[in-house]
């Protein structure tokens, strides 16, 4: 009865030291190898916010609560409607249509990557250079024109 009564006390304040992992769903191509070589390069900051586990393959977020979400094995993009912009070596098309959350998918990767930033919390374009160097181990096939 001890042990029971103890349980209670020292289960709750274990658990309360542990956050949820952050539920994503994984992008279709989440399996492949190049996302699984991605995923083992990713930082453990961006932005000042630290890696948090998720519980979808070939994802990630970063703070408390996610200010920044990863995913790998989207389909490729070459041609799109979108703005592109280029930073640290990568070419990135831009959605602003939920703002203040942004939507960068790496342009002419295959398979893509997107990148969710509330802008609220972290900057774009930080949160993108730091990704860069993880993005840059996947070869581009097109560039932003």
């Amino acid at each position: 009865m001890k042990f029971l009564k103890l349980s209670l006390v020292v289960l709750p304040l274990l658990l309360s030291g542990c956050s949820a992992a952050v539920h994503l769903s994984p992008a279709e191509q989440a399996n492949s190898v190049t996302c699984a070589n991605l995923q083992v390069r990713l930082p453990d900051t961006v932005d000042g916010f630290d890696l948090r586990s998720t519980d979808a393959q070939s994802t990630a977020a970063w703070g408390e609560p996610a200010s920044v979400l990863y995913r790998c094995g989207l389909p490729e993009v070459t041609v799109s409607e979108l703005k592109c912009v280029t930073t640290s070596g990568v070419d990135w098309l831009v959605d602003d249509s939920a703002a203040p959350s942004y939507r960068f998918i790496t342009f002419g990767r295959n398979p893509a990557s997107e990148v969710i930033v509330d802008s609220n919390k972290a900057v774009g374009v930080n949160v993108l250079d730091q990704l860069a160097s993880t993005i840059k181990f996947q070869p581009a096939i097109a560039n932003c024109s």
